[in-house]
């Protein structure tokens, strides 16, 4: 991977995803399965003294279908994993409850009990992506607590939960990271100060073939 200068904001991000998707004609699963498959090698590489006991932390949008993704790859490498679900259900997008349908068939533990963190050597944050746009507030408020509270390192998918994708804000809370794995294009507020606090080291996953 190469690191890249170009840094985009969340709607600029979202512009990219429905001109790869809608104009090239890439399908979203390939999307997410590219970005899974980047996040797995990634973890292997940089995590391979924490994988006895994984927690992916999944929101019910596409950036927790990302993370369930990854669940499913490492799963199938014999990586101990377990999802901790977030979120309304009811709600999740298409591609989240496509990637939870195939959790399911793998037999892949899921809980929604935040004791499961006390007991992980790894924490993935894919509770919210870039199109955050709501202070954090109800359970997902309590869920980021508890991650900061875990002792385990934290890898943050895209971006870390609850900061503000353009200006690096804290949204009333956010996850603190110690690596941030952001596709495609650095976002914006992960280079400001507060960004880069909360994000540790960032690594620009730009060969999931978005546009």
């Amino acid at each position: 991977m190469i690191v890249m200068t170009k840094t985009v904001t969340a709607q600029e991000m979202q512009m990219a995803d429905q001109f790869t998707i809608n104009t090239i004609g890439i399908p979203g699963m390939v999307l997410m399965e590219r970005a899974a498959l980047t996040l797995r090698d990634i973890i292997q590489d940089q995590f391979t003294h924490q994988l006895s006991q994984v927690v992916v932390v999944a929101g019910s949008g596409n950036n927790g279908g990302d993370g369930l993704a990854l669940a499913r790859l490492l799963h199938l490498q014999k990586v101990p994993i377990k999802i901790l679900n977030v979120g309304n259900p009811d709600h999740a997008s298409q591609q989240h409850q496509s990637q939870d349908h195939i959790c399911q068939y793998y037999q892949i533990p899921q809980t929604r009990d935040l004791k499961i963190l006390d007991q992980a050597s790894l924490i993935i944050d894919a509770i919210f992506g870039v199109g955050l746009d709501r202070p954090i507030t109800g359970n997902y408020l309590t869920v980021i607590n508890a991650i900061n509270q875990a002792t385990a390192p934290v890898l943050a998918v895209d971006v870390p939960s609850g900061m503000n994708t353009d200006t690096g804000e804290i949204m009333g809370a956010a996850v603190q990271a110690n690596m941030t794995v952001t596709m495609a294009f650095n976002k914006q507020g992960l280079t400001t100060a507060s960004g880069q606090q909360l994000a540790g080291e960032v690594v620009i996953a730009d060969d999931i073939g978005i546009y």
